[in-house]
């Protein structure tokens, strides 16, 4: 497995990507569907959104990879925020988060998208991250305390209207 930037290449991976949340999980892979209208155009933006270019109202620079299968299937994407200088991102996102395709889910890529996202942290000097989890989703919370997560609380978004777990994750890296 490798975690990777996407390029051109990765188009019909992404496109059944697409296909798999489209039948197991519509909610969740609706966020991945501006990729499908202009590819190039998508990717140009997780470029953008990294070297922290023209970002949205609200936004902060992001890095974006894509966990690739030997067969180039992607089995999980990783988003983590250089920092979290916005109110909503502090209070409800975090720095870390992650998904994994409906059909890829149960084979412990979750804990390798966090894995990676905190290798990524690690080289941004982020010496703690925050990463939130749905209470409702006991896969990710698990993953979270498997790389070390410390439960900070449980609250209701305000924005999502659901119960969630803030957790923080040392990141091994000392303060400068």
């Amino acid at each position: 497995m490798i975690a990777t930037r996407l390029n051109l290449t990765h188009r019909l991976a992404f496109l059944q990507m697409l296909a798999d949340y489209a039948a197991l999980d519509p909610a969740n892979g609706k966020m991945y569907e501006r990729g499908r209208k202009d590819f190039p155009a998508y990717l140009q933006r997780m470029d953008d959104d990294e070297a922290g270019v023209s970002l949205p109202p609200g936004s902060m620079p992001c890095s974006h990879r894509w966990l690739l299968e030997d067969t180039g299937a992607i089995v999980g994407i990783v988003r983590i925020r250089h920092n979290i200088g916005t109110r909503f991102l502090t209070e409800e996102i975090g720095h870390i988060g992650y998904d994994v395709p409906p059909s890829f889910r149960g084979r412990g890529y979750g804990i390798a998208c966090l894995e990676t996202g905190l290798d990524i942290a690690r080289t941004l000097g982020l010496e703690r991250v925050l990463v939130c989890a749905d209470t409702d989703n006991p896969a990710s919370w698990r993953a979270i305390e498997h790389c070390g997560g410390k439960l900070e609380t449980e609250l209701i978004s305000p924005y999502y209207k659901k119960l969630f777990r803030r957790y923080w994750i040392e990141t091994g890296i000392a303060a400068s």
